[in-house]
C-alpha cells in the first residue's frame, strides 16, 4: 500500500508539473501549493487504514504533521505574507518527516515536497513583463 501511495503521489506531481509547464497558469505558485496540499491529503487518506492498524492513535500525528505542513503555504498565500518562507518550511518539514519515519509511510509524502520547492523557486524567478 505504501508503494502504491508513493507511485500515485509521484504520478500526481508529474501531472501537475506537466500542466504548469504546458498551460502556464497566471499564478503557477498557487497551483503548485494547492496541488501539494491535495496530494498530501490524498496520500494521508490512502495510508490512514494501514497506519491506524499499525500505530493506533499515533496515526493522527504520523499523518497529520505532513498535512498541516502542506496547509501552511496555502494559508500564507491567502494571508499574503511570507509565502516563500512557508513553502520552504513546509518542504523542509515534509522531507524531514519522511526521513524521520525511515522512508516508510513518510516516503509517500516526499513528492509533495517537490511541488513546494518548485513553488519557492518560482517566487525567485523574475516576473514576465506584460508590455513589449
Amino acid at each position: 500500500m505504501i508503494g502504491l501511495a508513493t507511485i500515485g503521489a509521484l504520478v500526481g506531481v508529474l501531472l501537475v508539473g506537466l500542466v504548469v509547464l504546458v498551460r502556464k497558469p497566471a499564478d503557477a505558485r498557487s497551483v503548485l501549493r494547492w496541488s501539494a496540499l491535495a496530494i498530501t491529503v490524498l496520500v494521508a487518506a490512502a495510508l490512514a487504514p494501514l497506519t491506524v492498524d499499525d500505530s493506533g492513535v499515533a496515526a493522527s500525528y504520523l499523518l497529520g504533521v505532513p498535512v498541516v505542513a502542506a496547509l501552511l503555504p496555502v494559508l500564507a498565500q491567502r494571508a499574503g505574507r511570507l509565502a516563500l518562507v512557508a513553502d520552504l518550511g513546509a518542504a523542509f518539514v515534509i522531507t524531514g518527516w519522511g526521513l524521520l519515519l525511515g522512508l516508510g509511510i513518510g516516503g509517500a509524502f516526499l513528492p509533495a515536497a517537490i511541488l513546494l520547492i518548485a513553488s519557492a523557486v518560482g517566487s525567485w524567478a523574475p516576473r514576465r513583463s506584460t508590455t513589449r
